[in-house]
């Protein structure tokens, strides 16, 4: 592939000898990419704004489609300055950018996966909530990972209504009347699998209202690690730096958004 051009998102960059970098950028015409940027730590380098994290911009380039690409220029540089500017936001961002970059190979077009990360950030960088955005983020992300889960009515009866828990042996939800069916359920508390059907189905465009109690946050937590445990079985350092950010808060107490989402069942 010759000289393009495409909006994009910083996923993560290193330095690479003295003055070089290697960036990794999820393209929305190419998919991931590495893109080697030469002189990127030289005084006044046109590319810096561009190259920070959490920004989104028009990166122009060689786009190989295997190997290292090259950075040449960028254009409609958008900063996260929000996330930038806030440790918690930061997290939750980088945990998301994590997930979407361990979802698919590089050098793979995805642009539905590119334009539900682009909302995820700009969601976060309006002020919602932090928590049930990375929420809704991993439970979307499931079918990236090749896991097919049955959210939306009992597998035995199809009841759509009513208290459920989540089976691995029928990959899905089962009805209160049929849990018996599965001694070996996950037990979850009946009000995080209500929020996580939500999440599995809810667009980012339609978050308009919903306050969840600081309970109902760790019950959904839980029941979604334990999926992502027993099914994707990837272990991030950001994950494990979100887990300790509620350590942090009472000491650092950054401001609490609220998140507000409107769903007709």
């Amino acid at each position: 592939m010759g000289i393009a051009e495409s909006k994009g998102i910083i996923l993560f960059s290193k330095n690479h000898k003295e003055k070089d970098k290697l960036v990794k950028i999820f393209t929305e015409s190419a998919g991931k990419q590495m893109f080697y940027v030469k002189g990127a730590h030289r005084k006044n380098n046109p590319l810096a704004p561009a190259l920070l994290p959490y920004t989104e911009a028009v990166y122009i380039g060689k786009f190989n489609s295997e190997g290292l690409s090259f950075l040449n220029a960028a254009k409609n540089v958008q900063p996260y300055r929000n996330i930038q500017a806030d440790i918690f936001l930061a997290g939750y961002a980088t945990y998301m950018m994590n997930l979407a970059d361990a979802a698919i190979e590089d050098h793979v077009y995805d642009p539905n996966l590119f334009h539900f990360l682009e909302q995820a950030l700009l969601m976060l960088e309006q002020g919602n909530d932090g928590e049930i955005l990375t929420n809704i983020f991993e439970i979307q992300l499931l079918q990236r990972f090749g896991i097919a889960i049955n959210w939306q009515k009992c597998a035995i009866c199809g009841e759509t209504h009513g208290k459920f828990d989540y089976s691995s042996t029928y990959s899905g939800v089962l009805c209160e009347r049929h849990w018996e069916k599965d001694p070996h359920r996950y037990h979850a508390d009946p009000v995080a699998i209500h929020f996580i059907r939500l999440f599995s189905q809810i667009s980012y465009e339609h978050i308009q209202s919903i306050e969840l109690k600081a309970e109902t946050k760790s019950l959904i937590r839980q029941t979604i690690d334990a999926l992502y445990d027993e099914y994707v079985g990837v272990h991030l350092k950001s994950k494990t730096f979100i887990d300790q950010m509620g350590k942090w808060e009472t000491v650092l107490q950054p401001k609490k958004p609220t998140t507000n989402v409107s769903h007709n069942e």
